[in-house]
């Protein structure tokens, strides 16, 4: 589980899009959410065509900026049963790309 030194980072993804979030467990607080289905995400991806897994590694690159905004660096990742493969990588790998440790 998170703590406010070390958050959770849970993901949950769709047949169609991906949502990641880090999460204080101890004090009930959502800290950082980011999913694919936002407007300001949907212009980002406006006209271009772009696969899953690349929607999925730019949400893990915009999380790991917002954590970084909020002063997370650490986390526990919590893939929730899902494998460490395909969209689910793409999102962790990106996060780790951008300076989050886990």
């Amino acid at each position: 589980s998170g703590t406010p030194e070390r958050p959770r980072l849970c993901i949950r993804r769709s047949l169609n899009h991906i949502y990641a979030q880090i999460v204080d467990d101890i004090n009930g607080l959502t800290l950082v959410q980011v999913g694919s289905r936002g407007k300001d995400f949907e212009q980002k991806i406006a006209g271009k065509e772009v696969t899953k897994t690349d929607i999925s590694k730019m949400v893990g690159e915009l999380l790991a900026e917002q954590a970084k905004e909020k002063g997370v660096t650490k986390v526990v990742f919590d893939r929730k049963g899902y494998l460490f493969h395909g969209r689910v990588k793409a999102l962790a790998e990106a996060a780790r790309g951008k300076g989050l440790v886990f």
